[in-house]
């Protein structure tokens, strides 16, 4: 039998308990599945990730559920840049845990059972230190640390502070809201375009903004201005949001018409 771990919320731990471990996190093409790690000689390497789930959120900190599965059992194996790719290989789980004993560096690698792991699997759930492994990547200690929209974490603590202290040129912290509109009104009308898809670009980084004082640019003749205007206010909880995008999912460019799709779908 192979021996995993899977970190989880100690709020979960009764569920695990009593029905296992969900099949709550998206794999290699979509597949939905569980993640783990072997159970290594060295304790360290085997919690890695728990610094880095930690990022994410836990209610009473991360515990560690440790499950077995039989030799055999199908399971992809890879390092987690190898996931975006689709480049992670299907092995047994003896052969997983193979693989990663004898990698001279196996930290950032990750084992995805495609199913759920049933409660007749969990061997134990134990405690866990909640200051081990690495944050953001491998070797990331002392590097400056990216804040882009793609890299940071909404909520994550001292995210601010870090935002402040070293923007990003193109991602922020945005201007505040009545510089924006400022900038929108000096623009002119219809207005130029660069100066308000620049104006769209700050206000997309927002979960709510003055939605009525950008819905006339659901007017603008660049079709462009249209379209940003789709991306910025589709993630935003402010009321109205979707009765804009129904106006513009009729929009004459096609361009808009398919912005509107993807930020419903």
């Amino acid at each position: 039998m192979a021996i995993f771990v899977h970190l989880t919320s100690a709020a979960n731990a009764p569920r695990v308990r009593r029905s296992g471990v969900r099949a709550d996190a998206h794999g290699q093409g979509g597949a939905r599945g569980v993640y783990c790690f072997p159970v290594l000689a060295s304790y360290t390497l085997t919690h890695q990730w728990l610094r880095e789930l930690a990022r994410f959120g836990s209610r009473g900190g991360l515990v560690a559920v440790h499950v077995r599965l039989d030799d055999d059992e199908r399971v992809l194996v890879g390092h987690y840049g190898d996931r975006a790719r689709d480049a992670q290989h299907t092995v047994s789980a003896a052969e997983a845990v193979r693989r990663i004993a004898t990698l001279d560096d196996p930290r950032g690698w990750e084992v995805f059972v495609p199913r759920a792991i049933r409660s007749r699997e969990v061997h134990r759930i134990r405690a866990a230190p909640q200051l081990v492994g690495w944050r953001y990547r491998p070797d990331a200690h002392g590097v400056r640390p990216c804040t882009c929209f793609g890299c940071r974490v909404r909520g994550e603590y001292g995210g601010r502070r870090l935002r402040e202290r070293l923007p990003h040129p193109l991602d922020g912290p945005p201007p505040p809201v009545n510089v924006l509109l400022a900038r929108i009104a000096a623009a002119g009308t219809p207005g130029d375009p660069a100066v308000l898809s620049e104006a769209l670009h700050w206000f997309g980084m927002r979960r709510r903004g003055p939605l009525d004082r950008l819905t006339p640019l659901a007017a603008h003749p660049d079709p462009r201005v249209r379209e940003d205007l789709v991306w910025t206010v589709g993630r935003w909880t402010t009321p109205g949001v979707a009765e804009l995008l129904g106006t513009l999912a009729d929009d004459p460019h096609p361009d808009v018409r398919e912005a509107v799709a993807e930020v419903r779908d």
